[in-house]
This record gives structure tokens, C-alpha cells and sequence, in this order.
């Protein structure tokens, strides 16, 4: 079944209304949290002072017989102009099936301005909206195109420092943010493990505690926090460090044999995720099929990793 359009679609979905009064702000806007630009006190409290306000964007994938899919991104204005400039007019006329085909010639397409980065949000939307079109073709979700389902239940965990109320929700992991870095200093090493501690004491020994960092940390931050963290237990340690920075993975690697560690989420199509493999720097990695390049480059990552 040929495509015979592609075009980006822009969304905008009326303000939410809040339904009831919250007990407290929200920790995503409101607590500090680690980041990348941490070291620069204009924006160090969080990461919403400094990315871009970029909106979402969608994919809208048209097939001949006008069964249309539809992939979701990010960066809205810059993947936009990606997909409509430069993706769609190179796919027009191609084997909505030919996943891997199609999956080729958009990092080739990609690869002279970088396939990595802002081009992999584009292509992840066109991936997705050609997955989603051929499920509507067959009849069938993805899961089940892809040989699934594999399990029947998947365990689940929160994110975010609202311990409490997931709790109510019934969770039993949960995933803290990381509040301090090394911009922070030694009192911030002590206010991150009395964060940690208390959460603990508060889920108790027969629940998961896993710690995001979001690129905020360097090699001896993370070796020094994990080693303060060893004894309560941490499922894994994730995105500890700037993505790009391949070199300071193996030492963390190299220093902390024993810590879970996790990364990957700001990894772009399937070479860094090939190379973290391969060279054994991490424990799990966490491809976003919405960054990566899509659900095909997501299975390609998943065969290495299970490999």
C-alpha cells in the first residue's frame, strides 16, 4: 500500500482546566530539580527556565485507499519544517510496509545535517505514523504487527517526587528526580541523601527506588552520590551524565561495578545504544520511541539489547 501524503499537523488543545484544587504544587514546575544547565544560576532551579517552548507536533501519514496514521513528537516548529521539507517529498510513493526500507531512507536523509538530535524527533513521527497506519490497514494495534502480546501484565512505576500520592495510586516503584548537583556542593550531597532516605522510610524495604539525574552530574558526582546512596538500595541510577559524553560513561562504568545504571533517553537513532551494548557501560537502556526514530529503530535497539 503506497503513501501518497505526508504532512505535519499542529495541535492546539485548549487549556486544562483543573477539576480539583491540588494539595500542593506540582513538583515539575515547582521543586528544583538537577540539570544540565544547573551550573549557571539564572536557570538552575529548573529545566522549564531554559528548553525551548516548542510544542508538540503530529505526523499525518496518507495511504492510497486514504487510511490515514498518525506519530507523535516533539519540537513541533523545527520538526515540522523537517517533515514537510525535506522527509515527505523523499517517502511520496513508498511501501507503507517496507518498514525497514523507509526506516533506511529517513537517516539517509537525515545523516548530512545529522541524523542524531532535532532531525531523530522527525523521523520518529514518520515512523510512528506509519506504524499506526499499517495496524489500521490490518486491523490490529502495533503490539500485535510486532509478533505480540509478549506478556500479559507489565509492572509499572512513578515518576516524579509525589511520593505520596502514588503511593494512593497503588504503586509500588517509584522514581525520584535528583533535586541537587555537583553545582550544589557538599550540602546539596547531603540534601540528596536525605531525600532519598526519607522516601525509603516512607515506601519501606519491599518497594522499588530508582534516582533520575537528567544529564545533570560528571563522573566524580555520580560515583561520589552513588557510593553515599549504596545503602538504600537503589534499583538503578539513570542519565547521570551528558549523553555525548562516551568517554565518561566507561568510567562511571569502571568505577561503580556494582550500581544498576541506566541511560539512553536523549540517545538518538541506533549507534549510541549499539556502542553502550557492546561495550557493556550500561545496565538498561531507555530508548524514547518518540526521540529515538520511532518503534522501528526502538525494535532494532530491543534485538541488540536482548541479543
Amino acid at each position: 500500500m503506497k503513501i501518497t501524503n505526508i504532512e505535519a499537523v499542529r495541535l492546539n488543545p485548549p487549556p486544562r482546566v483543573p477539576t480539583t484544587k491540588g494539595r500542593r504544587d506540582p513538583w515539575a514546575t515547582d521543586d528544583e530539580v538537577a540539570n544540565p544547565m544547573s551550573r549557571y544560576p539564572e536557570v538552575k532551579r529548573h529545566r522549564s527556565l531554559w528548553v525551548p517552548k516548542w510544542e508538540l507536533i503530529w505526523c499525518k501519514v496518507t495511504l492510497e485507499d486514504g487510511t490515514t496514521g498518525y506519530g507523535q513528537t516533539g519540537n513541533g516548529r523545527v520538526s515540522a519544517a523537517i517533515i514537510d521539507d525535506h522527509l515527505a517529498p523523499n517517502l511520496i510513493g513508498e511501501n507503507v510496509f517496507a518498514k525497514d526500507r523507509i526506516a533506511d531512507k529517513l537517516f539517509r536523509l537525515t545523516s548530512p545535517f545529522g541524523a542524531a538530535g532535532l532531525a531523530s524527533y522527525a523521523v520518529s513521527a514518520v515512523d510512528l505514523a506509519c506504524w499506526d497506519a499499517h495496524g489500521k490497514l490490518d486491523g490490529k494495534p502495533v503490539y500485535e504487527l510486532a509478533g505480540g502480546p509478549q506478556k500479559d501484565r507489565l509492572f509499572c512505576y512513578a515518576t516524579g517526587n509525589d511520593v505520596d500520592w502514588y503511593q494512593e495510586l497503588g504503586f509500588r516503584a517509584f522514581k525520584l528526580a535528583c533535586p541537587y548537583g555537583p553545582a550544589d556542593g557538599l550540602d546539596g550531597l547531603r540534601k540528596n541523601e536525605e531525600f532519598v532516605a526519607r522516601t525509603r522510610e516512607q515506601i519501606g524495604d519491599n518497594c522499588e527506588l530508582m534516582l533520575d539525574c537528567w544529564m545533570a552530574f560528571d563522573i566524580e558526582y555520580t560515583v561520589r552520590l552513588a557510593e553515599t546512596l549504596r545503602p538504600y538500595r537503589l534499583k538503578w541510577i539513570e542519565e547521570y551524565l551528558l549523553p555525548d559524553d562516551h568517554d565518561a560513561h566507561v568510567a562511571v562504568r569502571d568505577r561503580l561495578p556494582w550500581q544498576t545504571l541506566a541511560t539512553g533517553e536523549h540517545w538518538y537513532t541506533t549507534y549510541p545504544f549499539q556502542w553502550a551494548i557492546n561495550h557493556r557501560v550500561a545496565d538498561i537502556v531507555q530508548p524514547d520511541i518518540n526521540w529515538v526514530g520511532g518503534f522501528t529503530t526502538c525494535q532494532k535497539i530491543a534485538a541488540s539489547a536482548s541479543a
